[in-house]
């Protein structure tokens, strides 16, 4: 139990990489043609671009990828000492290991190049990154730079117009149950789908964040639908659905509102997480089509409002009235 999953069972091949089969297919012609072009990156975070990165570089090199593969993060010092040196502003050795000291190396593999993965570029600052530009111009022949970036907007355009761009999405809930179910077999735990569903749910298509919501209550011994929600300080999908049940079928909003008190008041729930917990209500619900679409409207425009700077208080009392109101309509 004392291994990281997330590091114990990550995809060490191209192949075994779930939910971004247009990229991987891109990055096996790579493989194939012994030539990479610089990367970007760029999606949510748990989609598999560190993990795609680092079976790239398995793949290219074999056995010997860890000598030519560097992962640094360059969120520290937002860059600063990442890619200029060892020396901060004071002239003090940070003893970290640089992009300019890593390029210059002459690489050690029959492919003439190495990888340089730099996580969270997005991060660096705008003096960063043009050093970062110089770089990759004075040492792209013998190194290939890999950028990983939650917005490639936040990338300047003269680096952004040297790398291939490839857009890692959110994971669907299918492929995350896929490969919970998978892990809690080989670690012998016994899970019910509501259970998987639950943590697919409270994920939100983050693979990084299934695992670990997974080995956290493996750790503990508690493993039920109601612990996962605990941990995220979310209610469990029952609560959720008696809330709806109580405004749209019922009709009841004094009740729906004393519901909607709880989980805001001694649960602490925010109004966003509310908000995500009645829609995955909503979809899974069986009601007519025209129903389910008006409630959906109703709730992306309650979240829109409280996003905006709305009160949740007020935006949800207004949304129960609301699905009061289509209930009655389709009753």
């Amino acid at each position: 139990m004392n291994e990281i999953w997330t590091e114990k069972f990550r995809p060490r091949n191209l192949s075994e990489i779930v939910g971004q089969k247009e990229n991987i297919e891109k990055l096996k012609g790579f493989v194939r043609a012994k030539d990479v072009p610089h990367l970007i990156f760029s999606g949510p975070a748990g989609t598999g671009k560190t993990t795609a990165a680092m079976a790239l570089a398995i793949e290219l090199y074999g056995e010997s990828w860890k000598e030519n593969f560097l992962e640094l993060n360059a969120s520290n010092n937002r860059g600063i000492n990442v890619i200029r040196g060892h020396e901060d502003r004071e002239g003090k050795d940070t003893g970290l290991v640089s992009v300019k000291d890593y390029a210059r190396l002459k690489p050690s593999n029959d492919l003439g190049f190495k990888l340089i993965f730099l996580d969270e570029a997005d991060q660096l600052t705008g003096d960063a990154q043009a050093a970062l530009r110089r770089t990759m111009e004075v040492y792209s022949s013998s190194t290939r730079f890999i950028l990983s970036c939650n917005y490639s907007s936040q990338i300047i355009p003269p680096i952004q117009s040297r790398c291939v761009i490839m857009r890692f999405r959110s994971l669907e809930e299918a492929a995350i149950k896929d490969r919970i179910r998978l892990i809690a077999a080989q670690e012998n735990l016994t899970l019910s789908s509501d259970i998987v569903d639950a943590i697919a749910e409270v994920a939100e298509g983050d693979m990084r964040k299934a695992i670990n919501v997974l080995q956290t209550m493996a750790s503990s011994g508690d493993i039920s639908e109601k612990r996962v929600y605990e941990m995220f300080g979310y209610s469990s999908s029952e609560e959720f659905a008696s809330l709806v049940s109580a405004a749209l079928e019922h009709g009841l909003f004094d009740e729906a509102r004393e519901k909607l008190d709880e989980l805001m008041i001694k649960m602490g729930v925010s109004g966003i997480d509310i908000l995500r917990g009645m829609h995955s209500v909503v979809r899974r619900h069986r009601m007519p089509g025209k129903e389910k679409l008006e409630v959906i409207i109703a709730l992306a425009e309650a979240e829109y409002r409280i996003v905006e700077g709305g009160s949740d208080n007020i935006q949800l009392d207004a949304l129960l009235a609301r699905l009061v109101k289509i209930g009655s309509e389709f009753s």
